[in-house]
């Protein structure tokens, strides 16, 4: 049973400035691989191979255009006991669209819906037994956060082993945005 979503793929060039904000973190927490990082559009979690596949057909019917992004600031999720430290996106009407798109190919599926509002972010790091004093302190540090725009020209479904936060992910299948480029150096692996 494949543990599913789908997501948006940081280019390289901005995964090596995210790379560079790696500061210690208290306790036991941790960065996020470069490789991992991503924006979720939305989360499915495990599901039948059936279902998986009428999502995925679900998603290849999306017909939207490429849009450029840029990721923004930094917070914290989990307010007095922080689980995470995200960066942020700048308000994006495309991306709405695609994450409200990516919602009704789910629940064309018959998923249930995600219970969340979608929050556009990307998860830098996960956090276990660090205050939020210490937290505070780290985000300080590393001061303001703001990447240069990318073009968003697909948005790809991904796959993570069963209970495992940060990966690894893996592309299971790849849906241009109109205007995008298609990638025709991925190896797709659709056995699930």
């Amino acid at each position: 049973m494949p543990r599913l979503f789908t997501g948006i793929e940081i280019p390289p060039e901005i995964r090596e400035e995210i790379a560079r904000l790696k500061h210690p973190l208290p306790g036991g927490s941790r960065w996020t691989e470069p490789d991992n990082l991503h924006l979720t559009l939305r989360f499915v979690g495990d599901i039948e191979p059936p279902q998986a596949m009428e999502f995925s057909d679900n998603l290849e019917s999306i017909d939207l255009d490429a849009f450029e992004l840029r990721l923004s600031g930094l917070g914290v999720f989990g307010g007095n006991e922080p689980r995470s430290i995200w960066a942020g996106v700048e308000d994006s009407a495309p991306l709405e669209a695609l994450a409200r798109a990516n919602d009704r190919a789910a629940r064309s599926a018959g998923l249930p819906p995600d219970g969340r509002p979608f929050k556009a972010h990307v998860t830098l790091a996960r956090l276990k037994y660090a205050s939020s004093d210490d937290i505070a302190r780290v985000l300080q540090r590393l001061g303001a956060f703001r990447t240069r725009p990318f073009i968003v020209s697909r948005f790809v479904l991904y796959s993570a082993k069963p209970n495992t936060g940060g990966g690894p992910y893996a592309v299971e299948e790849a849906f241009n945005l109109r205007g995008g480029e298609y990638a025709s150096d991925l190896d797709l692996d659709y056995s699930w």
